[in-house]
Formats: structure tokens, sequence, C-alpha cells
């Protein structure tokens, strides 16, 4: 078979590849060739071919030659941003082109004023079948002139993505976010148990299924069409397990494709004044702390350029990693839940076979381990990065922690150690995971970081370890001298620098006012919860295992306001039974010793999804299949966890709840099925069924719904973004969610109003029920039902006998006439400060 030769797309000055300033195209990912920096604006076909896509912003197109070389040109760099703003399309995806044909035009003047660079670079994509034997050297070109020549390997015609022997099928993506860091890892353990060679193949581009990275480096998004190929001796089998798996979810769901550049936390951060001597982030791990300044500065770890020969540099990098794998996998071993989970994304990232392979490559080219090591993370982190997606950039400081992590291996270098002062409150740009896993959490009073999301796995850590937190706080955190005294406040997301006496003393007496309340609310926890007026007010537990019913009771709760019964259903191929549900149900109810457990039928969907139950693709999976939705589309699910409740003895200490319920018509089904259920098991007695006041249709219609509906309680955390429109799962919108925000309270009012008229209890699961600020102003809307976190139960139980409900019912009255959820906020704060004082 003849070479191919390419003549020049564009008008421009020609140059390698190398010289892109983008690691996608610079590491060769995608797959070898040359860059052209434009001086012309029209895109034109190197060869006769056939249009196989045009990049749906009209940035980028590849063709497919007649003897099925794949050509991807893509025109300047980030410009995908842009979103088709200045590019014209003259072809069609499946148009057949010939050597010289316009393809896309384009504006110079715009990109050159918005594009991050106008190189363009012009790949061939499927390199395993043809390389390049010729190129044009650095020089001007016009269109049409010699750019290079490619020649088959192995003389093989290849006529699509798929090569010759290779098993595929097709597969539309129906994950919530793509194929992001937790499934990337969940396709790469199915691909390895198979001695196939697997691959993700997408429009032109190709990686190893047993390649976390790699796969996320594609950026595959919700509704993309893949390929899943594989060629080997148990192919086949590898195939359908690989796109079962896909296909059945993997506990994600359909959702909006994300926008193409990630808004930052500062964007979205509500306005503060500005104060002297104080700075504001975002609370990553809740606590009040005074320390000292302690600059946390991540040294250099220098690697030579040049190996000592590729023997030993492959020697000490395979040295190196098993080192690390044996860290990581003993500290895995025995850490906390949190921990463990970090610790398993960066033993899977560890055993990335690409992440490897590209390391081996430079070693094979005369480098050192720790300069290929590095070269090789570096390529993805710039990857990762680029990519425009705040889950998969959220992945970017476990790669790099893992880089450090290595070199300080092949270097021979101790981890960063260093004595800290009493109360050390560390100031950085970032905080690495292995970072703060390597310093007692005694030795630390909080941390404060200029960079970072509320959702980073430092700042899950940081709440594990009981380390107050706050970041995206910006660069004027590391101006801060060392030694220097400072306040932090991650409730309100503020880090006070250098505070006077009286600012110390404030947070002096509110740290010891705190711990002396939190102390005389243990030792009373296990009293009645009545108002000092002698209101009752239930306080009970949320709960989501055996483990968090015994804390719950040890803590005082009177009962559980809600047991999310997902802990079963998901990060399994199969729901659980009906005996397995029972056992579960009825050790949770002994635990409780009588008191009243109720329990949330099944809330999947949305942000939570089960792998057997593949979801059909929603364009907004928040206002689709969630909830009662799901029960009521797969019935069989529902009555058989009906049935495993009703098996609770003694009957009637469970109540059941209904997640999501937007209409009346959802109860009345619900309440049908479980009638037919009772009367199959033989059952007479009532058994209370309430329903989750979540959507503002119910919150709207809870007079409605009291009619017949045994109780109301409140899921604060949903009804919040459902009333605000705000995805309460984007950390770039945490700040600015507030469930005291006056329409969600106008809600829990309306609520409140609606089930009274009906002599109907209304209570609050949500995450308002453990906000202290909250909870006088819950109160004196008509709450009669508290159901909190563990930890926070005694001290919720101690408030509530120090309010007055007529004071409440006030305080009530003017949130509600309020304009903002800052301004709630601060009224219910000196409420609270009030009654403390008083109550003292």
């Amino acid at each position: 078979m003849s070479n191919l030769v390419l003549s020049s797309p564009l008008k421009g000055w020609i140059a390698p590849l190398d010289e892109t300033p983008d690691a996608v195209f610079a590491e060769r990912m995608l797959g070898d060739g040359l860059a052209i920096d434009p001086l012309g604006s029209t895109l034109h076909a190197p060869c006769d071919a056939r249009v196989i896509s045009v990049h749906g912003t009209r940035h980028a197109v590849t063709l497919r030659a007649d003897n099925g070389a794949e050509i991807l040109m893509h025109v300047g760099l980030d410009t995908v941003g842009l979103g088709g703003e200045g590019f014209e399309v003259h072809v069609a995806d499946g148009q057949a082109v010939k050597s010289g044909d316009r393809l896309i035009s384009f504006d110079l003047d715009l990109l050159s004023q918005r594009a991050r660079s106008l190189i363009t670079p012009i790949v061939i994509t499927n390199p395993d079948a043809f390389k390049i034997i010729r190129r044009a050297q650095d020089h001007a070109a016009l269109v049409g002139d010699f750019l290079m020549e490619l020649a088959p390997v192995n003389g093989a015609v290849v006529t699509s993505t798929v090569a010759v022997g290779e098993v595929s099928r097709e597969v539309v993506v129906p994950l919530q976010h793509g194929i992001h860091a937790r499934p990337a890892a969940r396709i790469a353990e199915s691909a390895r148990k198979f001695a196939a060679e697997v691959a993700v193949v997408v429009v032109n581009r190709r990686a190893s299924a047993k390649s976390p990275i790699g796969m996320m480096s594609l950026a595959i998004r919700h509704g993309d069409r893949i390929s899943i190929v594989a060629s080997g001796p148990d192919a086949d089998y590898a195939v359908i397990a690989i796109v079962e798996l896909i296909e059945g979810g993997m506990g994600e769901s359909a959702a909006l494709p994300p926008t193409a550049e990630p808004v930052s936390v500062e964007a979205v951060r509500p306005a503060h004044p500005a104060e002297p001597g104080l700075l504001r982030g975002v609370m990553a791990a809740p606590g009040l702390a005074i320390g000292q300044a302690v600059r946390f500065v991540s040294t250099d770890i220098i690697v030579a350029e040049v190996g000592a020969g590729m023997g030993f540099e492959r020697r000490a990098l395979e040295d190196a990693l098993a080192l690390v794998r044996a860290k990581l996998e003993k500290a895995a071993s025995k850490g906390d839940t949190a921990r463990k989970a970090i610790l398993g994304a960066h033993l899977a990232f560890l055993e990335d076979p690409e992440l490897s392979a590209s390391a081996h490559r430079l070693i094979a080219e005369g480098k050192s381990a720790g300069f290929a090591w590095r070269r090789a993370v570096g390529g993805y982190v710039e990857a990762l990065r680029g990519l425009g997606d705040r889950r998969l950039a959220e992945r970017v400081d476990d790669l790099i922690d893992l880089e450090r992590q290595v070199l300080r291996a092949l270097t021979g270098e101790e981890d960063d150690a260093r004595v800290l002062p009493p109360g050390a409150i560390l100031l950085a740009d970032e905080l690495l995971p292995s970072q703060l896993m390597g310093v007692e959490a005694s030795q630390v009073a909080g941390f404060c970081t200029a960079k970072g999301g509320p959702t980073s796995h430092v700042a899950i850590l940081a709440a594990a370890m009981g380390i107050p937190a706050i970041v995206a706080v910006g660069a004027g955190v590391l101006d801060v001298a060392e030694g220097t005294g400072l306040i932090l406040d991650a409730e309100s997301g503020s880090l006070r620098i250098a505070p006077d006496a009286t600012q110390l003393a404030a947070a002096q007496t509110a740290i010891a006012a705190r711990h002396e309340r939190k102390a005389a609310a243990k030792a009373a926890a296990h009293q009645e919860s009545r108002t000092a007026d002698g209101v009752r007010i239930e306080v009970f537990g949320n709960v989501g295992s055996l483990n968090d019913a015994l804390a719950a009771a040890a803590n005082g709760a009177e009962g559980s306001g809600l047991l999310r019964t997902e802990f079963l259903f998901l990060e399994r191929e199969t729901p659980p039974d009906e005996d397995e549900q029972a056992r579960q149900y009825q050790a949770i109810a002994s635990a409780l010793d009588g008191r009243p457990l109720i329990i949330r039928t099944l809330d999947v969907g949305g942000d939570k999804a089960a792998p057997y139950l593949p979801i059909p693709a929603e364009e907004n999976p928040a206002l689709g299949l969630r909830g009662v939705r799901v029960s009521l589309w797969r019935p069989h699910l529902l009555k058989t966890q009906l049935r495993a409740i009703l098996r609770v003895k003694p009957l009637g200490q469970c109540k059941i709840m209904i997640p999501m319920i937007a209409s009346l018509d959802e109860l009345r089904a619900v309440r049908a099925l479980l009638d037919e259920t009772k009367r199959e098991m033989g059952i007479t007695e009532r058994v209370q069924l309430g329903v989750m006041i979540e959507t503002p249709a119910a919150a709207i219609t809870a007079d409605l719904l009291a009619a017949e509906a045994d109780f109301l309680s409140i899921g604060t955390n949903d009804l919040t973004q459902y009333v605000l429109a705000m995805d309460r799962g984007n950390p770039e919108l945490a700040a600015r969610i507030d469930a005291l925000h006056p329409a969600v309270l106008r809600m829990i009012a309306q609520t409140c109003a609606g089930a009274a008229k009906h002599h109907c209890w209304v209570g609050v699961c949500g995450g308002l029920a453990s906000d202290l600020v909250a909870v006088p102003v819950l109160l004196g809307l008509g709450v009669t039902e508290l159901s909190a976190t563990a930890a926070t139960l005694p001290e919720v139980k101690a408030l509530v006998r120090i309010l007055d409900i007529s004071a409440c019912q006030a305080l009530a009255r003017q949130a509600l006439d309020l304009t903002s959820p800052e301004a709630v906020r601060d009224l219910c704060k000196a409420f609270a400060a009030q009654v403390l004082k008083v109550g003292a």
C-alpha cells in the first residue's frame, strides 16, 4: 500500500508539536503530528478524505483518509470556550472532501484576543496504524505545501477506529458527570480482570480502559456515544462487562452537560464590605480557633534530567512506586472511612498503566526516573486542568500529591516534618491530602488556604479530623507573617489577622463558652426535650446505619426522624432482598430501644443512583426520576421494602416516610401499595405514613397533603436547592446556598400553617435542624420535631430547654420580613447570643 502525503491545511508557520503550549498535544496524548501558527483564516482539507466529526463548537474537525488515517485539526487552544463564536463551518459529518476543500473559516482577530494561543495542532490520532516518516521543518507554508508523509504500520489498511480482530460495542454514556475519576477507576478495575486489551474510543480519541487517568483525559461527557473495543482471548466478555457497567450507571446519573469553563469560588462568593485585617473564604470544615500563623510551604524536590542508564532508572522507579504503594496500603488499612477513600484514589492512580508507561518512555529516551515521573504526571495535570470540568480538576491535587510522594521515595528525602507550635493555624497556597494526614490533629488549631474548594479531599479530611478550615481565601493569606496571631472562624468563613485584645477576648470567651455548653449539654443529653415554657419538642437523630443509630442513642436521641435506607441499596450490583432489609431495620430499631424510627423509603436518582437501576438519560436528573418517582416506576422494589419494614417488631415502632413528594396522587399511590402489603401480611394495625417536604409543590400544597398524611418532615437541603434553583452539590455555589434564606423560611411557614389545619405535626430532618442558630426560628414557625446529626443532639436539646416559644414566634415573624439570608442569619445569631446569655 502506498504512503499518504498530507498538504498544509493552513497558511502559517509550521512548528514541532512539542512547541504547542498544551500538554495534551505536546505530550502526544492524542497522537503525533505538527503544529501551525496561522497567518490565514481558513482551514482546508490536507488530503482526500471523509469528515468523521466537526466539533460542536466548530473549532475542530477530524477527517479519515481513504487509507484509514485519522487527522485531527484543532484551531487554536482553549477555543472550545468560545462556544463557536468566530467560526464558520463549511462541511458536515460524513461528507466526502477533496484535498484543498474549505473546512472551517475563523475570525483571526477575534481568536488572537480571546484564545490562549492561535497555534493549530494537526495530529494523527491512530498512531498505532500510521507513522510519520517525513515531516516539514520549521518554515512558512502556504495552503497546499508539503506537511507530512504517513506510512501504514505493518502495511495494514484501517477503515475505522476499531482495528482488525477487535470486538466493539457502542454505548451512550448515561453518567451524570461523564467519565470522571470515580467511574474511570471502576472501569479500570473491571478491565484489569480480563486478559484482553480493552480500550475506550470516543470519535477519534482512544485510551486504555485499564488507565483511569487516560480515560479521564478523554473528557467524556454525559450523552457522548463511545465505543468499547477489545482484542484478546476474552475480548467478548470484557466488552460486555464494561458496557454493562457503564449502562448500569455505577452510582452516577444523568445531568445537564457541564459548562465548558468552571466558575471560580471567588466569582460567586457573596460580597462583604472590605475590613482591614479580615480575610474571607469558604468554610471547608466547621469550628472556631485561636492560634498563630504557621506558613506551610512545600519545598521543591530537585531531580536531574539525565538518567544513569535505562536499567538503573527503571528499577529505581519501580522500587519507589512499590515503596509508596506499601505506605498507602498500610495507612489505608488503619484509617477512618474518609482517609481510606482518599488513599484508595491515590492507589488507583498509582496503578495506572498509562502513567507508568509514559514515565518509562521518557526513561528510554535517557531521562532520569524522577524527571520522567514528574513529566508524566505533569502532562496529565495540565490535561485535566484544561478540560473545563471541575470534578476532573479536583483530582489534580491527588496527582500532585502522588508525584511528590514518589519523588521523595526516589530521592530518599523524608516527608516535610516540622515541629508545630501550640495552636498552629496553617497558611498555604494549597494543602495536599498527604500533608494534612502527616500532621497530628492535636497540633493543628486550623488551616486556611489561598486556593482549594469546599469539597476537596483536604476539606473532607479536615472535617473528619475535627480541624476548622477555610479555603479559597485568595493570595492575601500568603502575605501573613509567620507567628502572627489569628482567629479562624470557619462558620463565617473569616480569618482575623493580628486581632486586638478585645477581639481576642471575645473569641476566647466564645470558645470557652462553647466548651462549657457542650459539656453541660452532654451531661444532660438524656433528659426530655421541652421548652422553658413547657412545649414538648421531640429531638431525634438522623441515621444511615446501625453505628449511626447507636451513636444517636448514646447522645440522647429520642428516636430517629430519618433513617436513610440508601446504605443498603448503593454500591452493589443487585438490590437487597426482603430478609436482608428486615434484619438491618430490626437491628437499628433494637438499637433505639423502642424509640420511634422513621424509615425513609428508597431515595435514589439525581445525585444518587443504584447500578442495577439504569435510569434513562435525563437532561436534568434533579428534576427527573428521583425519590418516590423511582419507587412508583419500579413498585416491586418499594413493595419489598414495605414488607421488610412491616416485619420489624414491635409493630408501630417504625413509621414510613416518602421522599420527593410533589403531589397528593403520589402519596395516595404509596398508601394504596402499603394497604395492599398489609392485607397480604395479615396486618390490621395502623402504620403511620408521612411525607418529606422537599419540593416547593409539596410546601405550597401542605394543607392537602396533611389531610391524608400522618406527619410532614421538611428536608431543608433539597427544599433549599429547589427554592433557590441552586445545585447543593456544586462547590462553586456552596457559599450562596443557605436554608435561612427568607424564601425557604416562607416555604417552611406555609408547610406548618397547612399542617396545622389538620393537626398534623411537622418535623425538620434536613441540615437546618442541626444548625443551632436556626433552631429558634424553626420552632417559631411551628416545627415540633427536629432530627439532627448525632454529634449535635446534646446541644440541640440543651438549646430547646432554654427557649420560649412566644419569643421564637416573634423572631420568626421578623425573619420572614427580611430580604437576605445574611440578614436572617445575623438576626438569629443575635437572638441566640441573647438567649444563651440569659440561659447562663
